[in-house]
């Protein structure tokens, strides 16, 4: 298994060694994994005395042939042991029925064992021993190399205990080039709070994510609960780049030929959760219309959706991926609301400052007068002195006739730098509309845990539409702070 990072020492409970002096020889260290041979030794005789606690005695007993009544042999016919045999760890059939039901079933139940020998095929020797040190004396010992083996020995035999431990310790390391690693053992193993754990790191750090080696390893049903978040921090084509990359993997993994049929084949549905709508044209032109795994039906249906109107309806999911966390916040920088405002395909501008750094994600737009109307728009962000646009999407809204303000969204957060001056576009086309009047010049925007985000507006120079600071269109601006 891929390694989660340097190795670090496990948690350890003190006391459970035997003191120096005591009688009797030390129990075996856990890194000397060769096979355990029967001890034939003289009775210790008084050893309880120099144990102060039931934790001391029961410690001293691990891994101990003294008074063990059952062996379990680990590493059979797989070369498990450091001398290429099978292991064979002794142990005492109360301390584990006491520890755990399974192992209470095993020894006490209807159909309990007698074999004074116990074949464990599946479990590695260091779990297993790791499983035995925690029954017997409560100490916690694992490291990156064995705590996913101690996680499968912790819950196969039901201690839950040492599974919570294990969890505990993936989530201390947890990190970006790990958390696709981690995350599908967390699915293997049924930890939903690991899991929850490696989404949100891979949310929040998804282009590091994406690229560590653990990624192409992933199964198909992984992949595609990572694909299905709305909540992942990287652009759509960057996405499919790696999706390419995870099917070229699956391909060699089950010995398929590089076919850009096979590579569609091996992605199955994940193909249908990637947003190609959230790519600007350029970009879907660049990767994925030339990569083979879209039929040329789907290319020309996507090319459509980025270039004419009314867009032709597509079988991919159009709704953005917001990465953003904490609350959505919305201003409104008119006073009142009159009709009516007209479209002769001239954009609605505004110019703006904002006082802090802030994510804009959409804008309110008022709609028509007329009743329940559709409208096609064209919003944009621009950041005035540069003349550069930051982000813009071509799309509609449904009005049902009222005053009130319908939400038209970016396909990505638009990042708006303190002091800094943009423009707000918006080019509608449709019937008249309602219109703002009364407008503000400085709106305020507070929250009881955040600092005040403070708006200034100023009219934008040139063919409008009308819009101003006093009236017009685009009165609400939606954003994350």
């Amino acid at each position: 298994m891929a390694s989660l990072g340097p190795a670090v020492t496990g948690e350890q409970v003190p006391g459970a060694e035997a003191e120096p002096g005591a009688a009797g020889p030390p129990p075996p260290s856990t890194s000397s994994l060769g096979p355990l041979l029967p001890l034939k030794r003289e009775p210790l005789y008084n050893w309880q005395a120099t144990k102060a606690s039931l934790k001391e005695r029961f410690a001293f007993l691990f891994n101990s042939e003294l008074l063990s009544d059952v062996r379990f042999v680990l590493g059979k016919g797989r070369g498990g042991g450091a001398a290429g045999g099978p292991q064979r760890i002794p142990a005492h059939r109360f301390v584990l029925a006491a520890g755990s039901a399974v192992f209470d079933a095993m020894f006490n139940g209807g159909m309990a064992t007698t074999s004074a020998e116990i074949e464990l095929p599946d479990v590695e020797p260091a779990a297993f021993l790791a499983l035995l040190r925690f029954l017997y004396s409560d100490e916690v010992q694992i490291g990156p190399e064995t705590v996913m083996t101690t996680l499968y020995t912790a819950k196969k035999y039901a201690v839950p205990a040492l599974e919570a431990h294990c969890v505990e310790f993936l989530t201390k390391h947890l990190r970006a080039d790990n958390a696709f690693m981690l995350l599908t053992q967390a699915r293997l193993f049924d930890e939903p709070q690991l899991a929850s754990l490696c989404l949100d790191t891979i949310d929040k750090n998804t282009m590091d994510a994406i690229s560590a080696e653990g990624f192409t390893d992933i199964d198909i049903d992984t992949l595609c609960a990572v694909l299905e978040r709305d909540t992942l921090s990287i652009r759509e084509c960057r996405l499919f780049g790696a999706v390419v990359r995870w099917a070229e993997a699956e391909c060699q993994r089950q010995q398929l030929p590089m076919t850009f049929g096979n590579k569609q084949k091996v992605l199955g549905k994940a193909l249908s959760l990637i947003r190609f709508p959230l790519m600007t044209i350029e970009e879907f032109a660049a990767g994925p219309a030339q990569s083979g795994i879209l039929s040329d039906r789907e290319v020309v249906n996507l090319f459509l959706h980025f270039t004419v109107n009314p867009k032709p309806r597509v079988e991919y999911i159009d709704r953005p991926r917001c990465c953003l966390r904490g609350k959505e916040c919305c201003i409104n920088r008119f006073q009142q609301v009159e009709s009516r405002w007209g479209y002769s395909g001239t954009s609605d501008r505004i110019r703006f400052t904002v006082n802090r750094r802030i994510s804009i994600v959409g804008f309110g737009l008022y709609g028509s007068i007329h009743g329940p109307t559709d409208y096609q728009v064209n919003i944009q962000i621009i950041e005035y002195e540069k003349k550069q646009t930051l982000g813009q999407n071509d799309t509609g809204f449904s009005c049902d006739g009222t005053a009130n303000t319908f939400r038209v969204m970016f396909k990505e957060p638009i990042e708006i730098l303190p002091n800094l001056c943009y423009m707000a576009c918006a080019t509608l086309k449709g019937p008249d509309s309602h219109y703002g009047t009364k407008g503000l010049k400085k709106v305020v925007h507070e929250t009881p845990t955040a600092s005040k985000t403070v708006f200034f507006f100023f009219s934008s120079p040139g063919n409008n539409n009308g819009t101003s600071i006093e009236d017009g269109q685009i009165p609400e601006i939606i954003f994350y702070t």
